[in-house]
């Protein structure tokens, strides 16, 4: 998988005074280093100084400060809601008391600021100032005015920080996705600035900084008589996610019965039914936001329990945001606050699946020598990435109608470091698992090489290379016949691989899918009339050190120099 990547976030801010004779508002936001942004994460916060107290500016600068200094000053292990609560708690009891006295009488502030860590914003709120957020085109405010509900009082605060002893601060926490634009604004910007005025110049997507220029100059142009605030965050690029943050997202989510073409659910139109298997049924829909065709994937109850579907659907979602082949599937990027149930949604591949080719007719030599090694790529991406099909068969290979390859179904993938099915929902299809799954190994490189190599012994043959199977039967496992048994003019260098990829015996195989990858494309490059470039190492083995030396010379003087 890619690396796990960090948090990285631009950030623009921006506040005016208007025609006030003073700026009551404050801001702040604090990126900070890479260690900061893994462990706290980013913070960003704006206040309004309520103008009725005797030091409304103070009260907001001091608020802002409290909560940047006191964040990064508890234990990351604290978590940011109540890192972030706990100095606003003890701000607040401060500047309630000294509202009390000559030099604060009455102060107070509105606060509304988030905290970013991993791949979600925690926000807390009181009083008029908002949060939004600009994500796929859409404006969403995230925050609820704390002001009296009467249309000609709604200028009067009933909670900020300050008024009351104990503070009450509303909550809420939201799954980022990258190029999500946050959004903090006093009232001296959105009182003026209707949401579509607000989501139009979002929507500009010029750089943070400017953006919040100009949503500030926006509303002093539009005839505001208050100090205007805007801050602006980018989310850049996110940390890769996590499995277990993946199936805690998916914890929530509730089973449901399938919707029927002509239904829709959370903005997905059903258009068919495009298959269904044992464990899933695949819908074909129409995504109402872009227009885009997808498949849409709910789970099938009557065989695995709800734990492991989560755990299937956890997988697949992971592997599909990061892995990165063109020969596995990818997902479909869905808005984290849209989903409502418990299914998948993917691209609609316009093709067919292997099998289905298959069962057509035998394919052409050469076109199967090109698939075929698509495929091996395929699986040796995810080896490279310690993961482990453990289904790889006909039915699970796309073949797309643009002459490419998409190794699809992820669900049942075995992931480094990640909890597992229960060893008796461990996943596999019979005539495809070799001798050691049946008595319980739970899938590694070279059950997944012994299945790649049945799948190529079929697509090349259209025949089982232990006889004929039937659903849950287990194969008597014997010496394979060569696929040329069944189909002549396969070459003997193409037999060698595919039966030695499915050699009972485990030992017998290649060492990794790799090998079997290089006799692949090796012998597809003789096939083509070509000749496999020959490394320097065994055309003159003599040259090739005398190179090396040469080199490590110079870099040992260089290094003397430089010294």
């Amino acid at each position: 998988m890619r690396s796990s990547g960090e948090l990285t976030v631009a950030a623009g801010f921006a506040s005016l005074t208007g025609p006030r004779a003073e700026n009551q508002d404050f801001g702040g936001v604090h990126i900070g280093t890479a260690l900061e942004r893994a462990r706290h994460g980013v913070i960003a916060a704006v206040a309004d100084g309520v103008s009725g107290g005797k030091a409304g500016r103070a009260a907001a600068e001091l608020a802002v400060h409290a909560l940047i200094e006191g964040f990064y000053a508890v234990t990351d292990t604290l978590g940011p809601a109540r890192a972030m609560q706990a100095p606003l708690t003890a701000y607040n009891r401060w500047l309630h008391a000294q509202g009390k006295g000559e030099a604060m009488t009455n102060s107070a502030t509105t606060f509304t600021a988030f905290a970013l860590r991993g791949r979600r914003a925690h926000l807390v709120h009181v009083g008029d100032s908002r949060a939004w957020r600009f994500s796929g085109g859409r404006l969403a405010r995230l925050t609820t005015d704390h002001v009296r509900p009467e249309p000609d009082l709604n200028h009067v605060l009933i909670r900020a920080i300050g008024i009351e002893p104990e503070l009450r601060l509303d909550h809420a926490t939201i799954e980022l996705a990258e190029h999500d634009r946050l959004l903090l604004t006093s009232d001296g910007v959105h009182g003026v600035l209707s949401d579509k005025r607000i989501a139009a110049i979002l929507a500009e997507n010029t750089s943070a900084e400017s953006t919040a220029q100009q949503l500030a100059d926006a509303a002093i142009a539009a005839g505001g008589h208050d100090n205007a605030t805007a801050l602006v965050l980018d989310v850049v690029r996110l940390p890769e996610p996590d499995h277990d943050g993946i199936l805690a997202g998916l914890s929530a989510l509730p089973f449901v019965e399938r919707p029927q073409p002509g239904e829709s659910i959370d903005g997905f139109r059903i258009d068919r039914v495009l298959s269904e298997g044992r464990h899933a049924v695949l819908l074909v829909a129409t995504d109402s936001e872009d227009g885009s065709a997808v498949v849409l994937k709910f789970p099938r109850r009557e065989v695995l329990s709800e734990r492991a579907l989560r755990l299937a659907f956890a997988r697949e979602m992971l592997l599909a945001q990061r892995v990165t082949s063109p020969f596995v599937l990818a997902a479909h990027p869905v808005r984290p606050d849209r989903q409502t149930a418990l299914y998948g949604v993917q691209p609609l591949l316009d093709g067919e699946t292997m099998q289905q080719r298959l069962d057509r007719a035998l394919p052409p030599l050469p076109a199967g020598l090109e698939a075929a090694t698509r495929l091996t790529r395929a699986v040796a991406a995810l080896h490279r990435l310690e993961v482990i099909h453990r289904d790889i068969k006909p039915d699970n290979v796309m073949m797309t109608a643009d002459g490419g390859l998409k190794l699809i179904d992820l669900g049942v993938a075995r992931l480094p470091r990640v909890e597992d099915f229960r060893p008796d929902e461990i996943p596999g299809t019979p005539g495809f698992m070799p001798p050691e799954q049946f008595e319980g190994n739970a899938g590694d490189e070279l059950t997944d090489q012994f299945a790649l190599g049945v799948t190529l012994y079929r697509w090349f043959t259209g025949k089982w290379p232990f006889g004929e199977q039937e659903a849950f039967q287990r194969p008597r496992f014997g010496k394979p016949l060569p696929p040329s048994r069944h189909r002549p003019e396969i070459p003997s260098w193409l037999d060698d691989a595919i039966v030695t990829a499915i050699q009972p015996d485990r030992e017998a195989r290649f060492g990794d899918v790799v090998e079997l990858l290089r006799a692949l494309e090796g012998g597809s490059l003789l096939e083509r009339g070509g000749k496999r470039p020959v490394p320097l190492i065994e055309r003159d083995p003599v040259r090739f050190w005398q190179v090396i030396s040469a080199l490590l010379a110079a870099g040992l003087l260089a290094s003397l120099l430089l010294r």
